[in-house]
């Protein structure tokens, strides 16, 4: 497998299974005849967190059928597979009571990885869900209280009757390269010791992708960056709590002193140029962390470094 097949295949909150099947969202016979089916399968989701278990095949989310979902929550039609299976979930104060067998709570910072593709999709729209409606219970432009509409996919006002939908929010995630084809990674004061990532950041109004990659990486590091060279290579969502990770490479520009770094000291408590040994030897050590296995991060210093990087608790 070539490093881009690996990148391909292994961006695993970007996976998914099932069809939105947005068409249904305004369908209401169609979507109380798919909550009351027999092969229906529901999610029970709870401030991130849904039941996993582990089995044979694999880490695999527990869905129910509807009889046995819980009776209180918001309901989200998340879509329906191949077969015609509908997929919902439910949004709770609280998950469920201990189930029998070998089920626990996780979210997908533990477990996005391990999910097939189906499940890590399902979870994946759960849970950005979840965390819009939680930060969008009243109108902004009224105050008044609103409510699910739409199947889960738009608010609207119970007073003056506006609507409100889902915002992702576009931050562009980048690596970097000077003229020796070092890569820059930056490390926040609050990670683990010894953890590096790319330089990452949210796209302003009125930007052009290519200029937030130029002007995050100049914020952040003091590093110019050559806006010709800004290439896309691959998206992810990240629901934590509304991200859409737009990744990028990019070289600096050909200027005098374009390489020399100077963190900003806000967002980066650190910035540094890492050769391919560079980095080899620091992984091989301990004192050099890679980012999460499921990030684009990863996946981006991947391409770069020529093959997957080792994996390693943090």
């Amino acid at each position: 497998m070539t490093v881009q097949e690996h990148f391909d295949r292994t961006l695993p909150l970007a996976r998914a299974g099932v069809d939105r099947a947005a068409e249904r969202r305004l369908d209401e016979p169609w979507l109380a005849a798919a909550w009351s089916h027999p092969s229906t399968r529901v999610l029970a989701v709870a401030e991130g967190k849904a039941f996993v278990a582990d089995t044979e095949a694999g880490t695999e989310l527990v869905l129910l059928s509807a009889f046995d979902a819980p009776a209180e929550g918001e309901r989200i039609f998340l879509g329906c597979d191949e077969d015609a299976t509908a997929y919902f979930a439910v949004l709770c104060a609280q998950l469920p009571g201990r189930l029998d067998g070998p089920e626990r709570p996780a979210g997908l910072r533990e477990v996005g990885g391990l999910l097939g593709a189906r499940d890590a999709g399902l979870l994946v729209h759960a849970t950005a869900l979840e965390n819009w409606h939680s930060a969008n219970r009243f109108c902004p432009g009224c105050g008044h209280e609103t409510a699910v509409a739409a199947a889960g996919h738009v608010r609207r006002c119970t007073s003056c009757a506006r609507e409100h939908y889902p915002r992702t929010d576009g931050a562009v995630i980048m690596l970097v390269t000077d003229e020796q084809d070092r890569a820059l990674l930056g490390r926040q004061a609050l990670w683990p010791e010894g953890r590096y990532s790319t330089l990452a950041g949210f796209v302003e109004p009125g930007e052009s992708l290519e200029q937030a990659v130029a002007r995050e990486v100049s914020e952040e590091t003091g590093v110019r960056v050559d806006l010709d060279s800004v290439r896309y290579v691959a998206s992810q969502p990240w629901p934590f709590p509304a991200s859409l990770m737009l990744g990028f490479t990019a070289r600096i520009d050909s200027r005098p002193g374009a390489a020399d770094i100077r963190v900003d000291g806000e967002e980066l408590d650190e910035a540094r140029w890492f050769s391919r040994e560079d980095l080899a030897a620091g992984m091989a050590a301990g004192t050099t962390l890679p980012p999460s296995g499921i990030s684009i991060a990863r996946r981006l210093i991947e391409l770069w470094y020529g093959q997957p990087l080792p994996e390693v608790s943090w």
